[in-house]
């Protein structure tokens, strides 16, 4: 009994181990294995898998990509903005040193201007000086002339001058001419003593400026290290940044890569699946910028995403009459001959196909039919979009094909301004798809009617993403 309980626990235990690694592996697998895995198939394509389990394999490296581009563009943004902070600090850098050279630009002038005025003032203290030793010379001549007036005895004074008043007077002028000369000299002594005391003012202020030049060369020199080193983490940012750009960028082709060949497994004529028709929607994001749910919503409106893709046949190439495929009656106005026939049987001729049993729109109570395939592109317009379309999937263009049509109201949606995805852009550009302006109150329900579709499938995509 004993040995049949421990056989139950060790049978337990057992398949609780298998049960957790059926769990864990896959796991494992898909995380250590997917990315190669995934690499696999973009080189090599479905194999010996199924059509399902090719499509599943091909969900799951999707997603793969969609969460590992979704992380780089994180840390794109992030080394993107510390570029950005430190190229805004380099600008600063810039500034400031530009700034310093400036101002020791002008204080070095104005150390020049200072030394001119120095120089000046040296001459003249020196020229002053020269005019009192002038002064002095001439003073004491005046005295000496003076003293020697005042060492004469009477009698000579008496025999020198014709009269005593002649001897007086030439002893008055003498000593006015000697006041004079004092007050002379000292105007010149406090000249020179003014001049001696700019100077010194002057070689302070000069002194000053030249420490302060000082200052400012060492500032520009702290500027320009910081720079410098700015300029160094900056162009480790930018290998940083560039890098993972480059990764991003890898990434985001293999995801086209997969795309593509999901968008290769919905290549069917008969009308694609809810999920289907997402996944091209979504390729076609990829391609143009056009939000899926809009898309969606122009094709739903338009032929109901490819189940209804015309219910007339052209009947007659002169007039563009034609009929109604299921009864036989005979129609008028399905199609303009003078625009759209021509077009219409060059489109039919290149893909091999017979114009007169290839279904198109029917007339509306106003205006022609004519209208091709699943985006119910009018065949003169078709002529002007298929060398674009040729360009952008290398191959020429079906308009009656799933993949084709969808990439060609892709297309033509963008260019009407879709893909700016805002409420209005898109409004305009349905508007744009089905009449060719936005200007007539007459189409505003078509434009109206889109945008309740694409909130409809907006909600559907979120729901069908929500289950994954």
């Amino acid at each position: 009994m004993k040995k049949n309980k421990l056989l139950a626990a060790v049978y337990c235990l057992l398949f609780i181990v298998v049960f957790i690694s059926a769990l864990i592996l896959p796991i494992f697998v898909f995380g250590e294995d997917l990315e190669k895995t995934c690499q696999e198939i973009i080189n090599s394509g479905q194999k010996d898998l199924s059509k399902e389990s090719y499509q599943a394999l091909l969900k799951k490296c999707q997603d793969f990509y969609e969460e590992q581009i979704t992380e780089m563009e994180k840390g794109v943004n992030e080394t993107g903005a510390k570029k950005a902070t430190l190229e805004n600090q380099i600008y600063s850098l810039n500034k400031k040193i530009k700034n310093l050279d400036y101002q020791i630009y002008q204080s070095n002038l104005v150390i020049k201007d200072i030394g001119i005025q120095i120089e000046d003032t040296e001459g003249s203290i020196t020229k002053t000086s020269s005019t009192i030793e002038e002064s002095k010379v001439k003073l004491a001549n005046i005295l000496r002339n003076i003293n020697e007036e005042d060492q004469k005895s009477t009698i000579e004074i008496l025999f020198s001058e014709n009269d005593i008043s002649g001897f007086f007077n030439n002893l008055v002028a003498l000593e006015q001419l000697s006041g004079k000369s004092k007050e002379l000299l000292q105007d010149i002594k406090t000249l020179k003593v003014n001049l001696e005391g700019q100077k010194i003012s002057l070689g302070e202020e000069k002194d000053d400026l030249e420490l302060t030049v000082k200052i400012q060369t060492l500032q520009k020199g702290e500027s320009a290290k910081t720079k410098s080193e700015q300029e160094y983490y900056w162009g480790l940012t930018e290998q940083e940044y560039q890098k993972q750009l480059k990764e991003k960028q890898e990434t985001e082709k293999k995801a086209a890569e997969i795309r593509a060949r999901i968008f290769e497994l919905a290549g069917v004529i008969k009308p694609p699946t809810f999920g289907e028709a997402y996944e091209i929607a979504k390729y076609v994001k990829g391609l143009l910028g056009v939000r899926p749910a809009f898309l969606l919503a122009v094709l739903q409106q338009e032929s109901a995403i490819g189940k209804n893709v015309g219910q007339c046949y052209l009947k007659n190439s002169s007039t563009g009459d034609g009929i109604i495929i299921n009864s036989g009656r005979a129609i008028s106005r399905v199609m303009k001959p003078s625009r759209d026939v021509v077009p219409f049987l060059t489109i039919t001729k290149e893909l091999g196909r017979d114009p007169y049993i290839t279904p198109v729109s029917c007339p509306m109570s106003f205006g022609y039919g004519g209208a091709m395939g699943p985006a119910q592109f009018i065949p003169s317009t078709w002529a002007l979009y298929k060398n674009r379309l040729k360009s952008i999937l290398g191959r020429p263009c079906d308009p009656w094909n799933i993949q084709d049509s969808f990439v060609a109201a892709g297309l033509y949606l963008a260019d009407g301004g879709a893909a700016a995805r805002t409420r209005n852009s898109e409004w305009r550009a349905a508007m744009i798809y089905f009449s060719g302006s936005t200007t007539n109150p007459a189409y505003y329900w078509y434009a109206n009617q889109v945008l309740v579709k694409a909130d409809s499938f907006q909600r559907d995509i979120e729901a069908l993403e929500a289950t994954q």
